[in-house]
């Protein structure tokens, strides 16, 4: 049976394409993960978890042990560098990745999809509490933007922010206009359309009946 291709991972992606620049070892990659900023795009809070990814990669022939030093603060460091196996690797996901629109199931639309559980001004309250977090979200990647940009980088290592900021300032426009509908009552449902819904067709509360 022919082995399964490695599959990837955002943070498979992004430890390999540290391991381009130089090698290194699990604590450096979380570090530079945090001062580059990619922690808003990969998952690196659970130390965890980067080691079963770099493990995985290990196994798989991607990257290489290319030592293993101690110091006085950490009593053993593996070093890992990327294989030729890996570097074409990380360009087949890059590109993947780029070219293709991945189906995901995040959990905002899986809530919105069942908003009927909740009246009309619960959703309002529920909903404008998301449209401040969203305004204070965006208020930080706008910093962030900012902080980046004055760096003198150049504007290749801040599109991860800059398509953060457009789809958080979309989604904030959206459900703020959504909580300026269910507040005018421009978007309503009624206790007994949701009986109905429950009641299910054998009870003759059929989609066109609604």
């Amino acid at each position: 049976m022919a082995a399964s291709a490695p599959r990837s991972s955002p943070l498979a992606l992004t430890v390999l394409a540290l391991l381009h620049y130089r090698p290194l070892h699990p604590y450096g990659i979380q570090r530079l993960v945090k001062d580059w900023g990619k922690e808003q795009v990969v998952n690196v809070r659970q130390r965890a978890s980067l080691y079963r990814t770099i493990e995985r990669l290990n196994g798989e022939g991607l990257i290489a042990v290319r030592e293993t030093g101690r110091d006085q603060q950490y009593p053993e460091r593996t070093v890992y560098e990327v294989t030729d196996a890996g570097r074409e690797t990380a360009r087949a996901w890059l590109e993947e990745m780029l070219a293709a629109p991945k189906e995901e199931f995040p959990e905002f639309p899986a809530a919105l999809s069942n908003l009927l559980l909740l009246m009309p001004e619960e959703a309002a309250d529920v909903l404008g509490r998301r449209v401040d977090a969203l305004a204070e979200r965006l208020d930080g990647l706008a910093a962030a933007l900012a902080a980046e940009a004055g760096h003198g980088l150049p504007r290749v290592t801040r599109l991860e922010t800059e398509y953060l900021r457009a789809v958080t300032a979309a989604e904030l426009a959206w459900v703020r206009a959504v909580v300026d509908d269910l507040r005018a009552g421009r978007l309503s449902w009624s206790r007994e359309q949701l009986d109905a819904l429950a009641a299910g067709p054998e009870q003759g509360a059929g989609p066109d009946r609604i």
